[in-house]
């Protein structure tokens, strides 16, 4: 049988089957249902039967076909100025991607500190960091652009797949990847799902994530975990070649073929720093997060940097618009269907007799390491963030230390597996790194992200007022 037949198959089965079972004591029954078609479309964004911005919208039409959603309601999340903000900054991308920007950043940071393969792995890690603000996809970032200056280098220092992987690529590939991670817990639009995160933070929680609060959460945590992670890869996957002066060659060789910055690379740098500088001043001058990135986008179209083709061909922007849309109508809906109370009142029994800190640790642990189960970071956070959050939250945990942890722990999980997230199968697919040792060093670097996100983020959070 075809696979995506299978699949489907499973998806229709499950979902139909929790639909007939008797809704549970104090639940009404078109909670329950909507709980049916929520469990049926988690399954469908896991197991991809087809597109997920298709099943996303099927769940819809189903929700509006049995009345579980009026039509505006089902439609009315797609107003929604987070959903607007991250189809913004993956227009922005498309302008770093297309001048070469990101390219031309990655190679002047090797050119400058790449004389080591620790150096490298540093030079990588933070071009990543520098266009992440305005990149929400992972796979276009480290996929598209950071990948191929990876590549580049190893075959540059004749390190293939297979006996001379373990030269220079088997640490390269690790690296850049697992900080890719950390790089996508930084900004509110690094990631797709973050924004998901803090709109489902304020529904749930009443906390407001904006985009200066979680770049000054993540800052410390962040940076020192991205100052970690490359060392403890170098001492977990030591690389054969320590020393390479060669690199800055290839970087100065690959710059000069690039020429000088293009007038697009221009106008594309200083629209980045002034939208940097409008979200991070957002809160004393009054300019929403959204309106920053959709004045970013216009000026990049007003200077012909993209053109309105390119807006209209950028398939990634509107395809994450409808599942997002479609995921943030689902959750509400169980939220006004009573479905979210009624979830965080029989769990937190669970949890009884613990005190707020245990149940709080507890659950971050088991939301982190239930990634092992899912191969997309956004159906794991549709999945499990709303339910944990209630849980901890109704356990008396502090609001922002609830929302905060488990929003960063979302992207972090992603390095666990090689399957963990959208740039995962094109690093382990090089061939550098076998799946044990992948998922040996994925567990390591866990733990210290853990240790460092969870154990010295919260002191940070405490020190800057958070909770």
């Amino acid at each position: 049988m075809n696979t995506r037949l299978r699949n489907g198959i499973i998806v229709l089965v499950i979902g139909t089957a929790i639909w007939f079972l008797p809704a549970p004591h104090g639940l009404e029954v078109r909670a329950w249902h909507l709980f049916a078609v929520f469990v049926a479309t988690i399954l469908g964004l896991i197991l991809q039967p087809i597109a997920l911005g298709a099943t996303a919208f099927v769940a819809l039409t189903v929700c509006a076909l049995t009345k579980l959603h009026t039509p505006q309601q089902a439609l009315a999340a797609f107003g929604s100025t987070t959903i607007w903000l991250i189809v913004a900054a993956f227009l922005f991308a498309r302008g770093f991607l297309k001048t070469g920007l990101g390219r031309r950043i990655a190679y002047l940071l090797t050119k400058r500190i790449g004389d080591s393969t620790l150096k490298l792995g540093y030079a990588l890690a933070f071009s990543d960091l520098v266009m992440s603000p305005t990149t929400p996809s992972a796979t276009a970032r480290v996929g598209g652009v950071i990948f191929p200056v990876a590549r580049g280098l190893c075959t540059a220092f004749h390190s293939e797949p297979g006996p001379s992987a373990r030269r220079m690529g088997t640490y390269l590939m690790q690296t850049v990847y697992q900080c890719d991670n950390i790089c996508c817990a930084m900004f509110l639009t690094s990631m797709a799902a973050n924004p998901l995160v803090a709109g489902f933070a304020k529904k749930i929680l009443g906390v407001e994530i904006s985009w200066p609060v979680w770049a000054l959460a993540s800052s410390v945590p962040g940076l020192l975990t991205l100052l970690a992670i490359p060392y403890v890869l170098f001492k977990l996957s030591p690389p054969e070649i320590t020393a390479t002066p060669e690199a800055r060659k290839v970087a100065r060789a690959e710059l000069e073929k690039m020429g000088p910055m293009s007038f697009g690379e221009k106008v594309i740098t200083v629209v980045f720093i002034g939208c940097l500088g409008l979200w991070c001043t957002g809160s004393f001058t009054g300019v929403d997060a959204t309106v920053v990135a959709m004045l970013g986008v216009s000026s990049m179209v007003v200077w012909q940097v993209i053109e309105w083709k390119d807006i209209v061909e950028e398939k990634g922007a509107w395809d994450t618009m409808m599942w997002m849309g479609s995921l943030i109508t689902l959750a509400d809906g169980l939220l006004r269907l009573g479905f979210i109370p009624w979830f965080a009142k029989n769990v937190s029994g669970t949890v009884g007799g613990m005190s707020w800190m245990g149940a709080l640790v507890l659950l971050i642990l088991v939301y982190f390491y239930a990634h092992y189960a899912f191969a997309s970071m956004t159906a794991h956070v549709t999945a499990m963030y709303v339910p944990f959050v209630s849980v901890a939250a109704a356990a008396g945990a502090p609001h922002f230390l609830v929302a905060l942890p488990l929003g960063f722990l979302s992207p972090l999980s992603g390095g666990l597996t090689h399957y963990g997230g959208g740039a995962a199968p094109i690093y382990f697919g090089a061939g550098y790194v076998t799946q044990a040792e992948w998922w040996r060093n994925g567990f390591i670097v866990s733990l210290v992200n853990l240790l460092i996100f969870i154990g010295l983020g919260t002191i940070w959070w405490k020190v800057i007022g958070l909770w």
